[in-house]
């Protein structure tokens, strides 16, 4: 028979390693399945390759992995996945199907009905009790005790705040909205209201808040989790800080659904669907493959498995937090020329989804009146000839506020891998184990001369364009540009940052070859209202600049192009 491997993420709760052991053993005893182990992908022992590698030491070449999570989050649709495949990669020929995740489903319901009476009834923890504590009613047979113990107990007077973990999947979250509305449809409760301890909204003390407000008296705060943890232990302390403000209310802190008969079958009916090829998850609503609002930054993002401590692969990799798993991550994104609407729909998703904004001077200020007010703002500016921020101390940033959990844009004028340290910024974070995706902007380079009518190619006219940094003068030790290969050239070129040397740049390339008389075009402030457009020849655009008081960002255009210029605004 097909062995199974039931996978945990992992916790720091003693308690909560001793359920999921129980309930492992649970399983096993049933006899149903002949071979069963469990493991933690992270956290925890055993590390699932303990597990894996105890079932292939029996022989097993075949498996099920089974997700012990409630919802298809990112450690269902993509930590345990990779977890495996490094299995595969550790024992050639093993092979695997994969279970759904355990939620929602009316086992899962009746429990935590179940538990919410118990509450009622005064056997459940209190407001202030230890998440997780032993209980009398591990295992309910069914409603007849809970039934049997709540007669008199009026349901109808009972409002259930539902406290999942809270996710950055969407799709995740929904799920516990969806069981919340399932777990109130028929059972007589006055209402059930959804809510998060970790990364989504609304928190705990805001569901309870909005229940003191619809006129609850009585709430019972029920635990959308399998076993005893660090989170589950928050929602109890924010619970009972909430009721201690509020004496008027009776708030009751239900237990976690934990080891149970009911668990051990819906195991067994997800080993069941997984043998047969069944696993209907839903992949319409799903972040990682569908463009979702706010969480840009998931579509297509590669899934690699955690470094569990007692795993001896690569590095390991240590939480420093207590609280949740998921990481932060951080998107370098374009922000176009300028103008607030020239930024990509992707980059502008990953705005609106950000908690930290860490930005430049020539990114589009006006998207920052957009962000909602809790967003960091972290000004990266360098100004020229002014103050600046460092780029070691940007490179910090960006890794300090992800490590912290939050969703970090680095947003930046252009497009980041154009003279735009992106990929210094990419390395630091790739270097600290942070997620990180780049998206690509609309560069000033291009954007600016075609604002200004001016294509950089042009069939006949240009074959080839050259875009240049100007910002180290031509002589200077550190430039790496070949001012006399670029003055034998014939195409276009785009000169950025040349403000200060745009006169010594000239003299070189006229000495070099290139003609004085060849048309430049100085554009200031593409695409803002006060851009303009300043016409010179090359021998003459270093005092035309200065007269006519050129000054950054500015782009130059060099080259037979400009004198295609059709529209645009002048000076």
């Amino acid at each position: 028979m097909t062995g199974l491997v039931i996978v945990g993420h992992g916790t720091r709760s003693a308690a909560g390693v001793e359920q999921f052991a129980a309930l492992v053993e649970r399983v096993r005893r049933r006899g149903d399945i002949g071979d069963v182990e469990g493991g933690f992908i992270e956290l925890s022992r055993p590390p699932l390759t303990d597990a894996v590698g105890a079932l292939v030491a029996r022989g097993h070449r075949a498996l099920v992995a089974l997700p012990l999570v409630l919802t298809g989050a990112g450690h269902g649709k993509g930590d345990i996945p990779a977890a495996m495949a490094r299995e595969q990669e550790r024992h050639p020929g093993l092979s695997y199907r994969y279970g759904r995740p355990l939620g929602p489903h009316p086992l899962l319901h009746t429990a935590l009905e179940q538990r919410i009476d118990a509450a009622l009834a005064g056997t459940g923890q209190a407001g202030a009790g230890p998440a997780g504590a032993d209980r009398a009613d591990a295992a309910l047979p069914g409603a007849d005790r809970a039934d049997a113990a709540l007669r008199g107990v009026d349901r109808a007077g009972t409002w259930v705040a539902l406290i999942g973990r809270g996710s950055t999947d969407p799709d995740a979250n929904a799920e516990v909205t969806k069981v919340a509305r399932l777990l109130w449809e028929g059972r007589g409760y006055a209402g059930v209201e959804p809510g998060f301890i970790s990364l989504a909204q609304p928190s705990v003390p805001a569901v309870l808040e909005r229940l003191r407000r619809l006129g609850a008296r009585r709430i019972v705060v029920a635990p959308y989790f399998l076993f005893a943890g660090v989170l589950p232990d928050r929602i109890v302390a924010q619970s009972a800080e909430f009721a201690a403000a509020h004496p008027d209310l009776d708030v009751r802190v239900a237990e976690v659904i934990g080891d149970c008969d009911a668990l051990a079958d819906l195991v067994l009916e997800r080993y069941t669907e997984a043998l047969g090829g069944d696993i209907r998850m839903n992949c319409d609503t799903c972040a990682y493959r569908v463009l979702m609002p706010g969480f840009a930054d998931k579509v297509g993002r590669p899934q690699r498995p955690h470094d569990h401590p007692d795993d001896p692969v690569g590095h390991h990799h240590h939480h420093g937090h207590d609280h949740h798993h998921d990481h932060g991550s951080v998107a370098v994104v374009g922000g176009g020329p300028g103008p607030d609407d020239l930024i990509t729909v992707r980059g502008k998703a990953l705005l609106d989804a950000a908690d930290v904004v860490v930005v430049d001077r020539l990114a589009p200020q006006g998207l920052l009146a957009g962000l909602r007010p809790d967003v960091l703002v972290v000004d990266a500016a360098k100004v020229p000839r002014g103050p600046s921020m460092a780029q070691e101390a940007i490179n910090a940033a960006l890794v300090s506020h992800a490590r912290a959990g939050r969703r970090v844009v680095r947003l930046k004028g252009g497009d980041p891998y154009v003279f735009g340290r992106g990929h210094e910024e990419m390395q630091a974070c790739v270097a600290a184990g942070v997620p990180v995706t780049v998206v690509p902007g609309v560069s000033s380079a291009l954007a600016a001369p075609a604002l200004a009518g001016v294509p950089v190619t042009h069939r006949g006219v240009a074959h080839d364009v050259t875009v240049v940094s100007g910002h180290l003068p031509p002589g200077h030790p550190d430039s790496l540009v070949d001012w006399a290969a670029l003055a034998r050239a014939r195409g276009t070129v785009v000169l950025l940052m040349a403000v200060d040397t745009i006169a010594k740049i000239a003299t070189v390339l006229i000495e070099h070859g290139r003609a004085p008389e060849s048309p430049v075009l100085a554009v200031q402030d593409a695409g803002l209202p006060d851009q303009r457009s300043v016409p010179a020849r090359l021998d003459e655009i270093g005092a035309v600049a200065a007269r006519e008081g050129v000054g950054p960002p500015a782009v130059f255009v060099l080259g037979p192009v400009v004198a295609l210029a059709t529209t645009g605004p002048t000076g």
